[in-house]
């Protein structure tokens, strides 16, 4: 038998420091330590990340998979779900080392008919429900601090684009061999405004390679059934109506949300062409729908860049 730990930062920004001191005072004998790399969004399902996926690899029947909380490993109900799904095939045992669940084993299944005992899976789900509620309360703190500044004249949100009267000075500049980092600087804006800005220069100056945008990685988002039933009746691009084929459905209760994986550009064509569900153009859209389209909004809205 192995003893796995498991751990993880949503951000290059922490570290692992409280997660250390808490699995050193669970006493774990010989760990094998399988560590994301800093910044591994809690948004990516567990079964699609990198480290957690070597430690299914390297486990075998019988080990331990050790992690400080719950939410290091899974965000959501339908995430610690299919995770005790997954480590019950494997025959694996989880111990998460707070307060909460020091002394449970949340992958204890009735003897008989092999489902997950009702009383783990009524805590995990409980715990699961409070988490997403506390994101939902700090995603509305975080819009009404955004609309508090705005009334008193700061603004949030991408960088403006170049202004038309400097449009002129910025292309005279990029043709005498300034950088398109060093424009952004100048002017306040992004590197995307200053691209736009000389896009018919470049051709002449694809050597300057430090300005080549690194291509976007897919991202992997839940998708609410409701938005998802509109957007396979409308009008999508190619890679968007890919993005919704590939998905994968996740039953909830009586309804289901879909999982997509695709580049933020795609999300976000995504959530343009469910907008008639949230203020009309024409289409009724019960409540329902339209708290749905907010819902994934909310999702997406993460990933809209601030800046450079």
């Amino acid at each position: 038998m192995a003893n796995l730990v498991y751990k993880r930062v949503s951000t290059d920004r922490q570290s692992t420091a409280r997660q250390n001191l808490v699995l050193h005072e669970a006493g774990i004998e010989d760990p094998v330590v399988f560590e994301e790399d800093p910044g591994t969004s809690s948004r990516l399902h567990p079964l699609q990340r990198p480290k957690f996926g070597k430690l299914l690899t390297y486990a075998r029947p019988g080990d331990i998979v050790h992690i400080s909380e719950m939410f290091r490993l899974v965000r959501g109900t339908g995430h610690i779900l299919d995770v005790l799904d997954v480590l019950h095939q494997g025959h694996l045992a989880l111990r998460i080392h707070d307060i909460a669940f020091s002394a449970m084993d949340l992958t204890a299944r009735h003897p008989r008919t092999g489902e997950l005992l009702s009383t783990v899976k009524f805590m995990v789900q409980t715990l699961a429900a409070a988490g997403e509620l506390q994101r939902d309360l700090q995603r509305e703190l975080t819009y009404d601090g955004l609309r508090a500044a705005e009334a008193k004249g700061s603004k949030g949100g991408r960088r403006p684009a170049v202004a038309a009267a400097k449009n002129a000075d910025v292309r005279a500049a990029y043709l005498e061999g300034r950088s398109i980092a060093a424009l952004a600087r100048d002017h306040g804006v992004s590197r995307g405004a200053i691209r736009t800005a000389v896009t018919d220069l470049m051709p002449d100056h694809t050597g300057i390679e430090e300005d080549i945008p690194a291509p976007e990685l897919p991202v992997t988002l839940d998708m609410p059934g409701k938005v998802a039933d509109f957007l396979r009746a409308a009008e999508l691009e190619r890679a968007e109506r890919d993005a919704l084929d590939q998905g994968v459905t996740v039953r909830r209760g009586q309804g289901y949300t879909l999982r997509v994986s695709a580049v933020p550009a795609v999300h976000l064509g995504l959530l343009a062409r469910c907008q008639p569900l949230d203020d009309g153009h024409g289409i009724p859209a019960a409540p329902a729908q339209r708290k749905a389209r907010r819902e994934y909004e909310n999702r997406v809205s993460i990933l809209t860049p601030t800046g450079p």
